[in-house]
């Protein structure tokens, strides 16, 4: 299969993705599995499982047997599959789901939506493979202040290149009310959007920066892109911006959460 546009900077192990991002994104996982609904006796596909984040919380709610999950990187599959067997995990797109019509009771979408190539069909798909009556439900990280790890390498990266692109600002879904309007015109029902906050803690500031020399997503791909001399300058801004740390410290992270009924 073709790796789509958003899986190109994501063709990494588990263990690195871990580091940079999964820190945030598994106890995200507990959150949005209690703002979907998750319960026992439920069934569920995680649409873009990463290495299983999501996956890992779902397996222990509904047991393995009752979860499936995918995603267009095959090296994530992989990663997914052998943490947690039992799991029907496959390599597939969003706007492809390699599952049939009424599957799942519910299906989610975490950190995923922003860079599937076309939205309005991925959510045609979560709908299709989902019962009438069950649940779909989508969260991305609130770009605009409130995910502070992104948030200063990007405004760090502008001081290196005025010219650089600022995901923040171009991926879509990041600002509230985005992800509940694609759910309506999409037919979901009874929408509804919160705010999922979270943490992660760093022993050190080499500790963050390894996480962007790692090249994973668009800020990696930044990352890596730059010269030793210019690298070194996006060192030092981020450090001045998550407040020079000497130790341990705590950075915030906030993420916009749409759920919704599939109609019957």
């Amino acid at each position: 299969m073709e790796p789509v546009d958003g899986a190109r900077n994501f063709q990494t192990t588990g263990d690195a993705y871990d580091a940079y991002m999964g820190r945030y994104s598994r106890p995200l996982a507990h959150a949005f599995a209690d703002a979907t609904g998750v319960h026992a006796g439920m069934s569920a596909l995680d649409v873009g499982c990463g290495p299983g984040a999501l996956t890992g919380v779902l397996a222990d709610r509904l047991g393995p047997d009752s979860v499936s999950a995918i995603d267009p990187s095959p090296p994530f599959v992989a990663d997914c599959s052998r943490r947690h067997p039992g799991v029907d995990v496959r390599e597939g797109r969003a706007e492809a789901i390699p599952f049939g019509d009424g599957d799942f009771d519910c299906a989610l979408a975490q950190l995923v939506l922003h860079f599937v190539s076309d939205p309005p069909v991925a959510v045609t798909e979560m709908r299709r493979v989902v019962r009438p009556g069950g649940r779909i439900a989508a969260c991305v990280w609130n770009f605009e202040v409130e995910m502070e790890m992104l948030r200063a390498f990007w405004d760090a990266a502008l001081v290196v290149d005025p010219d650089a692109l600022d995901v923040t600002r171009t991926l879509r879904f990041g600002a509230p009310g985005e992800i509940a309007e694609l759910f309506r015109q999409g037919g979901v029902v009874d929408v509804e959007e919160e705010r999922l906050v979270v943490d992660s803690t760093y022993s050190d500031y080499d500790e963050l920066w390894a996480g962007f020399l790692a090249g994973i997503g668009p800020t990696g791909a930044f990352c890596v892109a730059l010269d030793d001399d210019r690298r070194e300058v996006l060192r030092d801004e981020i450090f001045e911006r998550v407040g020079a740390p000497t130790g341990t410290f705590t950075l915030a992270a906030t993420a916009l959460c749409a759920t919704g009924t599939v109609a019957g």
